[in-house]
């Protein structure tokens, strides 16, 4: 049995920071961080927020960043029941760099863009050669 290395470290294969590297580099978990940092809110309002989520993805991702601590749900006993969600102390130091990165994704679009579309015509003659 392969002994658990002292430092965690994502270049390593076996660490575990891997786990938690995919779970915040994932768009759902960064979009969901990005609308609680502004407060709690229902599950309704996080979808009508996100836009393009699928029901099914916004459920697994809440339930996987409740299980990684990094939301909180509280279930508020009212007939309806209330349902809501907001960030941990924890989820909330994700908030500076995961917003840094959303912003440089929108800053340096249309560069990314024009770079797709001229690799484009590359990419398709060689799978054709």
């Amino acid at each position: 049995m392969r002994k658990a290395p002292s430092t965690a470290s994502v270049m390593d294969a076996q660490c575990p920071s891997r786990l938690v590297l995919d779970r915040i580099a994932d768009k759902w978990t960064a979009l969901i961080i990005q609308i609680l940092a502004r407060g709690t809110m229902r599950y309704a309002a996080l979808q009508r927020e996100i836009g393009g989520i699928s029901q099914k993805m916004l459920t697994q991702t809440l339930r996987s960043l409740e299980r990684d601590g990094l939301v909180q749900r509280t279930v508020h006993p009212v007939v309806p029941p209330k349902v809501e969600y907001s960030l941990t102390r924890l989820g909330r130091t994700l908030i500076e760099p995961l917003h840094a990165l959303c912003q440089w994704s929108e800053k340096h679009l249309a560069e990314l863009q024009a770079n797709r579309a001229r690799a484009k015509p590359v990419a398709v003659a060689a799978e054709r050669g």
